[in-house]
C-alpha cells in the first residue's frame, strides 16, 4: 500500500512543494502507525523553506510540526512503564518534520490521547500552540491572577492562545495586532492596541507600572520595546524571530544573536528575567521527563478545548495535496486562526 507525502526538496517558494508516493511503513518496537487526520501549517515550515529553521534538517525532507491521527497499527512493547495507545485511539504528536502525509510512523511514547470528543482538526490547532502557550505562561513567566502580561500578535496562532489561557487564570491581556485584528483581540478578552500606532506608549498608558510578562514572537529591534514594557520582576518571553522572516542570510545567526542579547539581559541587576523559550527543550537530555511533562501539559490544554473554556480558532482547512496552497495562504498576512491540512478533505476545501 502507498502512502502520500509531501515533500520539500530544497529551498524555495511554496509552489516547490511536491507530492509523493511511497511504500507504507510497518511500525517496529514501540512505534506506532498513525493514520494522519490533521496536520498544521506553521511559521516552522515557513521558515524552514527559506533555509532559516533552526536545527531544521537537510534537504529533501517531509515538513509537518505536529498532527493529530489515528492510531492505525502498533509495533511490540518495549519495556515497562504506563501503558501506551492502544490501535483506533485518537492522539496528537509533536513532529517537527514528517506531518504532511497521510500516514506517519513515529514512536508510541510520544503520542499524547485526544479526549472523547474533541475534533481533530480543533485539537491540531492546539499542539503545538497549545503547549508552547501553556508552557510559557505557566512553566516559564508563572504569570498569576491578577497579573497584567502583554501578548504580541495576539491575533495569531500562539498568540491568541496565549490570550484565552491567560484569561481563563484571571490575567489581564493586552494584545497587539494589527487595526484589522483589534476587534477579534477584543473578541478574546484582551484590551487591543495597534502595533503599528506606537504600541510602547499605548501599553505605558494601560499599565504605568509596567507588566508581568510579554510574550514575543517578533524579535529585531522590536525586542528592545518589549524588554522596557516590564516591570521590576517581570519577565520577557521571547519564542521567535518573525521581523527576520524575509531577510537574507543565515537563520542560525539571527536566532543565536536573539539568544545572546535576552542572556545578557537576564543578568542585569535590575530584577527583571528574559528568556528565549524552546518547545523541545530538555527532549534529548531526560526524554521520559519531557514526555510526561508535554502529556501533562496537552491534556489540560485539550481539556480546556473540551470544555469550552477555550475555543479552536481554525482560519481554513486544505487537503493535503493542496500544501502549496495551503502555505502561500498562511503567508499572505490575512489568516486569522490556523491553517490545517487534511489527508480526508475534498479537493475543493479551504
Amino acid at each position: 500500500m502507498k502512502i502520500t507525502e509531501i515533500v520539500l526538496p530544497s529551498v524555495g517558494e511554496p509552489e516547490s512543494l511536491e507530492v509523493r508516493l511511497r511504500e507504507r511503513p510497518q511500525p517496529g518496537p514501540g512505534q506506532a502507525l498513525v493514520r494522519v487526520e490533521a496536520s498544521g501549517v506553521s511559521f516552522a515550515e515557513q521558515q524552514m523553506r527559506r533555509g532559516k529553521y533552526y536545527d531544521m534538517p537537510a534537504f529533501p525532507f517531509v515538513p509537518g510540526y505536529d498532527l493529530v491521527g489515528v492510531v492505525e497499527e502498533l509495533g511490540a512493547p518495549v519495556g515497562g512503564g504506563k501503558p501506551g495507545p492502544v490501535v483506533g485511539q485518537r492522539v496528537a504528536a509533536l513532529t517537527k518534520t514528517g506531518g504532511w502525509a497521510d500516514y506517519v510512523l513515529l514512536d508510541a511514547a510520544d503520542l499524547v490521547p485526544v479526549p472523547d470528543g474533541v475534533d481533530a482538526a480543533e485539537a491540531e490547532t492546539l499542539v503545538t500552540n497549545g503547549a508552547t502557550a501553556w508552557r510559557m505562561l505557566f512553566r516559564t513567566a508563572r504569570v498569576r491572577a491578577g497579573d497584567t502580561v502583554v501578548v504580541h500578535g495576539a491575533n495569531g496562532g500562539v498568540g491568541s492562545v496565549l490570550v484565552q489561557l491567560a484569561r481563563a487564570r484571571g490575567v489581564r491581556v493586552i494584545g497587539t495586532a494589527s487595526a484589522r485584528n483589534q476587534e477579534a483581540v477584543a473578541a478574546l478578552g484582551a484590551l487591543p492596541v495597534d502595533y503599528r500606532d506606537d504600541a510602547s506608549a499605548r501599553v505605558r498608558e494601560l499599565a504605568p507600572q509596567g507588566v508581568a510578562a510579554v510574550f514575543d514572537h517578533v524579535g529585531g529591534k522590536g525586542i528592545h520595546d518589549s524588554w522596557r514594557m516590564l516591570a521590576r520582576g517581570g519577565t520577557l518571553v521571547s519564542y521567535g524571530s518573525a521581523s527576520t522572516r524575509d531577510e537574507s542570510g543565515n537563520g542560525t545567526l539571527t536566532v543565536l544573536r536573539l539568544v545572546a542579547r535576552l542572556a545578557l539581559w537576564n543578568v542585569l541587576p535590575n530584577g527583571r528575567s528574559a528568556y528565549f523559550f524552546n518547545l523541545w527543550a530538555g527532549k534529548a537530555r531526560n526524554p521520559q521527563k519531557y514526555r510526561a511533562d508535554l502529556a501533562e501539559d496537552l491534556t489540560e490544554v485539550f481539556g480546556l478545548l473540551r470544555d469550552g473554556t477555550i475555543q479552536a480558532r481554525i482560519d481554513s482547512v486544505y487537503p493535503l495535496r493542496r500544501a502549496a496552497a495551503a502555505m502561500r495562504h498562511a503567508e499572505s498576512g490575512t489568516v486569522v486562526g490556523k491553517v490545517v491540512l487534511s489527508p480526508s478533505a475534498d479537493d475543493d476545501s479551504r
